[in-house]
């Protein structure tokens, strides 16, 4: 006998009431079935859910049936049989390994991973996936049903043979064939040899397949809907409010507003929905600046742990030959903690100071800290190996370097990587760990694999105010009220299953979780919120300048409503802050630097206060040590390229260009010299064009790369040497001219010298050049895209001499004490590294 009875939403009815009326309920249907009610189960979704169920049936009084789960209840039945060899763990980042085995007899794997490894692992990753998949949905059913499931499945799978999909075919039919030759019996398969009086099972959040399955059978059962159609909802006493945010800071700091809010009133706990895990993790933060105690249920990838992250430096330097930046980032780790730290910055100040981004010049220098490192994580170089051994190697080095246990995620990450214990004889662990042979790289990526699948739950306070819990656990829960950031299409969506190569098609059809399920899971669970005192829904109005609409979830309960759902109140009170004028800063030099070059005064035109901290202090940032090479050094690159082309030219104008590129390369990493390679290709016939256009003008290769020096100025600035290198000198019949190469565009250098007076860089090489009244100067543009354009400097010894005398005026002022304030303007102080010395941000 099979019955099914609905408990909707009660208008002021709270969470313990709603418990007591299923208690009710339960009881007097037992009662009217003659089933004992010491005898019957009631399988509720959650464990969460078990505590208030008890409380309901204890204050009723009487006996109460066996309130659990239908996995705790098979857990207590009896264990499960670990995994042989051979046979699906569970571990995905382990069964990957039995997967190699099973696609090592298949020619189209094979071919594949010789054509292309990463689309192999790939699809050793949806493998495992599908076969997971297919041993969860088995487990959910009668055991006289599991033949019928797989031939099911193997329909599904033979139907779709030909065309694009075969590879997702055969990969389906490898992992119907695994799971299938599976001979274990699931924990789960106990629960149907089991006779309660009755089955008792609450249905909410969408149905169970397992609980289905158990009520089929000839046991008296009851299905306790407790689901609504958000569709046709009433209206019920919570109260039910949305925030509209501007942005994702917004959103945070209101939604830890309303947290706080929903506190002051007593409404505790409080669940902060994890729907947007990087939201929730601000406001987290916040919150937890407030002293507010939080429970996270949903934990945190072990991945992002810091243990997990010094762990990952280690072995990125060791076993993907690391350059300098990733051994200093685990030597700086608490893996490094036993490093002398005063020694550890003076050898990373001397790698920024060379610019060393590659070990070898340190290899060859020899200091005893980095001798320290490398013999630290020796045991971890050379070859491959087994992955067992592997894992005795990076445990010695972790016992060298220091326990990690201390370490926040260091004891899960320990035992997640069987370093802190050991596999079960004759399990599918201990046949993988002691046979699978593996490269370096590959044991990288099953570290990283591994970790990122396991989860690390951080210490909580034993008595949360807070507690962060997904949508789908907060059902039927006594909390005070709920918190939901991220209410928008994009977030409040029902996320796709994961079902391997399997279709959404085929998932439904063979009764796997498929997307329509958890869409009508998700609105299911969205209108059980309406059953708690209070709800707080928070979303972005934007993402980026696109425009973000509410979730269709929010659209159906206004159109149930007829209304839109009430406006929420930010009661955070406005604080007047006391008026603290900021004055800008002036720093006020006495002395001068004994050189000066073109972009010192480039700096000082641009803003005093940029001169006085680079000129004068000599401030720096330290450079970082591993960076992609952008337009600069690609410009400082092709210099050295055509002042070797000139200098050694021998009349084949295209090779000797080609040659000194060459030239040029040899002290570049292979990988980095590609995108110069690239755009000098372009730039090489427009170049040779140019260059035979001007020497039939009269035009002629002087010198390049010249380096020049003179002291222009008077008095007491009469020992001030100005010094710079200018790129190249020609001779041209109207006398020298001065040329210098651009790889911007031509447009902007011709406005920028519509105004000849605001160019500092031709002025100050024709200042160099002591008085040649025939001095010509030019910018030479590289990066126009049918030929090199020559921008002429109008008046470049007018504009050398106003520069020479607005200098000798301001450099004396400087020297006299007189202040530099900080003027710079627009650009000048976006990418300015002493923006935050004379602090031009804090005036009002």
């Amino acid at each position: 006998m099979h019955d099914t009875l609905s408990l909707g939403l009660v208008p002021g009815e709270d969470i313990p009431g709603f418990w007591r009326r299923l208690a009710a309920v339960s009881s007097d249907w037992l009662a009217s079935r003659g089933a004992a009610a010491r005898d019957a189960v009631l399988l509720l979704p959650f464990a969460q859910q078990i505590a208030p169920a008890r409380r309901a049936f204890a204050a009723q009084g009487g006996w109460a049936p066996l309130i659990t789960t239908s996995h705790s209840l098979a857990s207590s039945l009896g264990p499960s049989r670990l995994a042989a060899p051979g046979q699906i763990s569970g571990d995905a980042a382990i069964d990957a390994f039995t997967a190699d085995g099973l696609l090592a007899g298949q020619s189209w794997a094979q071919a594949l991973r010789t054509r292309d490894e990463k689309a192999y692992v790939a699809a050793r990753a949806r493998l495992v996936e599908t076969a997971h998949a297919l041993s969860r949905a088995a487990g959910q059913r009668a055991p006289s049903q599991w033949a019928a499931f797989f031939e099911s499945a193997a329909e599904r799978l033979a139907s779709q043979a030909g065309g694009p999909g075969d590879l997702e075919r055969a990969l389906g039919l490898v992992a119907l064939a695994w799971a299938q030759s599976d001979d274990r019996a699931p924990a789960t398969d106990a629960l149907f040899a089991q006779r309660p009086s009755a089955w008792l099972v609450l249905e909410v959040g969408g149905p169970d397949a397992l609980a289905q399955a158990l009520t089929a059978g000839a046991v008296p059962s009851l299905c306790l809907q407790a689901d609504v159609d958000l569709d046709s909802v009433p209206a019920t006493g919570a109260e039910l409010q949305l925030a509209r945010c501007t942005d994702f800071e917004s959103l945070a700091e209101q939604a830890a507003t309303a947290v706080l809010q929903h506190l002051n009133a007593g409404r505790t706990p409080v669940a902060l929905l994890a729907q947007d895990r990087v939201a929730v993790r601000r406001v987290r933060t916040l919150l937890m600046r407030q002293g507010v105690p939080i429970h996270d249920e949903t934990g945190w990838t072990l991945a992002t742990t810091p243990a997990a992250a010094a762990l990952m430096a280690l072995l990125r330097a060791q076993l993907a030959q690391g350059g300098v930046d990733d051994w200093l980032a685990w030597m700086k780790s608490p893996l490094g903690a036993g490093f002398d730290a005063e020694a550890l910055r003076d050898l990373e100040a001397l790698c920024r100071r060379k610019g060393w981004r590659e070990t070898g010049p340190l290899d060859a220098l020899g200091l005893p800290l980095w001798r320290e490192a490398r013999d630290a994580a020796e045991p971890l170089a050379g070859g491959p190996r087994k992955l067992g051994g592997w894992l005795a190697d990076l445990g010695r080095v972790l016992r060298r370097l220091g326990s990690l246990a201390e370490v926040e995620g260091g004891e899960p990450l320990l035992s997640a990587l069987w370093i802190s214990r050991n596999p079960w004889a004759g399990s599918a662990h201990e046949q993988v760990i002691g046979a699978t042979r593996l490269r370096p790289d590959e044991f990288l990526a099953w570290v990283d694999a591994t970790l990122e699948s396991a989860q690390f739950s951080p210490a909580e306070d034993a008595q949360p105010a807070v507690v962060i819990t997904p949508l789908a656990r907060v059902l039927l829960r006594p909390f005070g009220a709920a918190v939901l950031p991220g209410a928008d299409a994009a977030t409040l969506a029902p996320a796709a299953p994961r079902n391997g190569v399997l279709s959404d098609a085929d998932a439904q059809a063979l009764g796997l979780p498929h997307l329509a399920a958890q869409r009508a899971a998700q609105a299911w669970a969205f209108a059980q919120l309406l059953r708690l005192p209070a709800v707080t829904l928070l979303r972005c109005s934007h993402a980026g300048a696109e425009p973000l609409p509410p979730s269709p979830l929010i659209e159906r309960l206004e159109a149930a409503w007829g209304g839109p759902v009430p406006a929420w109140v930010d009661e955070r009170e406005a604080a007047p802050l006391a008026s603290q004028p900021a004055h800008r800063r002036a720093a006020v030099p006495r002395r001068l630097p004994v050189q000066l070059s073109a972009s010192s005064i480039e700096a000082l035109r641009n803003c005093p206060y940029q001169f006085f901290s680079r000129s004068v202090l000599g401030l720096r940032e330290p450079d970082e040590l591993d960076v992609e090479l952008d337009k600069r050094d690609y410009g400082t690159w092709l210099h050295d390229v055509l002042r070797h082309f000139h200098e050694s030219r021998s009349g084949d104008d295209v090779a000797d260009l080609r040659a000194a590129a060459d030239a040029e390369a040899a002290s570049l990493d292979a990988a980095d010299f590609l995108p110069f390679r690239a755009a000098f290709e372009r730039v090489l016939p427009r170049y040779i064009s140019w260059l035979t256009e001007t020497e039939a003008a009269g035009q002629r290769f002087e010198a390049g790369e010249v380096e020049r020096r003179c002291q222009p100025f008077e008095g007491s600035l009469a020992g001030v040497t100005l010094q710079g290198r200018i790129d190249r000198i020609d001779i041209t019949p109207a006398g020298r001219l001065l040329l210098d190469y651009k790889t911007g565009r031509a447009k902007d250098l011709k406005d920028k010298l519509k105004t000849p007076l605001e160019d500092t860089q031709l002025a100050v090489y024709a200042l160099l050049m002591e008085a040649d009244p025939a001095l010509q100067a030019a910018y030479l543009a590289m990066d126009e895209p049918d030929a090199l354009v020559t921008v002429p400097h109008p008046e470049v010894n007018a504009t050398a001499q106003v520069l020479r005398e607005g200098l000798q005026a301001d450099l004396s002022a400087v020297l006299a004490g007189q202040a530099l304030p900080a003027l710079g303007e627009g650009r000048v102080c976006d990418y300015c590294e002493a923006r935050g010395l004379c602090r031009k941000d804090d005036l009002t």
